[in-house]
């Protein structure tokens, strides 16, 4: 599977913030390339939500190759849980929530407070708040919000941010962090 580049975001951009964080685990860093090579390439994610109850770990990729049904269970788990759609997630997301957990060098899932949204659904929340955009990268199913207890808002921000792989908003008032895989920007505070 797949993903062309139309919004700025190089898979070498995310490919060397997935070495970096294994560039970080690697005994020693002279031999860096050595080590990548050795290792295998393998991404994972790990998320759990707290409107379903539902937990999800599990390596997606392996090898350049993206798991189908493993994709498809992130998908499944991503949906809007207030109507119940799914939909296919842009897969360079998952990638720069995987990276940035990984620059984390956290255990903790990720708390998934908002994936896909159906256009009904981010309509209602339009309705309840000015901080959601009318074309919301949400509906195309291209961004999350994302919590974590032991890491503030402003660390996942950072970590997000240089994966260099699109959009990074810090809502610390209310604990989350938007990621997704736009335009390479940040916002917040």
């Amino acid at each position: 599977m797949t993903h062309e580049n139309t919004t700025g975001m190089t898979r070498r951009a995310l490919l060397g913030a997935f070495a970096a964080t294994a560039i970080t685990a690697a005994p020693t860093y002279s031999n860096a390339a050595g080590f990548l090579r050795g290792s295998g390439d393998i991404r994972r994610l790990r998320m759990y939500s707290g409107r379903t109850g539902e937990r999800i770990d599990m390596i997606y990729w392996i090898e350049g190759d993206y798991i189908k049904d493993a994709v498809q269970e992130v998908n499944h788990f991503m949906r809007d849980w207030r109507t119940d759609d799914v939909k296919n997630m842009d897969l360079r997301t998952v990638d720069i929530m995987a990276a940035a957990h990984n620059l984390l060098d956290v255990d903790e899932p990720y708390m998934l407070l908002s994936g896909y949204r159906s256009p009904k659904t981010n309509a209602m929340l339009r309705s309840r708040s000015g901080g959601v955009a009318k074309n919301s990268l949400h509906m195309k199913g291209q961004a999350a919000d994302l919590r974590l207890s032991t890491r503030s808002v402003s660390q996942m921000a950072r970590a997000a941010v240089a994966c260099r792989g699109g959009g990074v908003g810090k809502y610390s008032g209310s604990n989350f962090v938007h990621m997704d895989c736009g335009v390479v920007r940040s916002w917040g505070g």
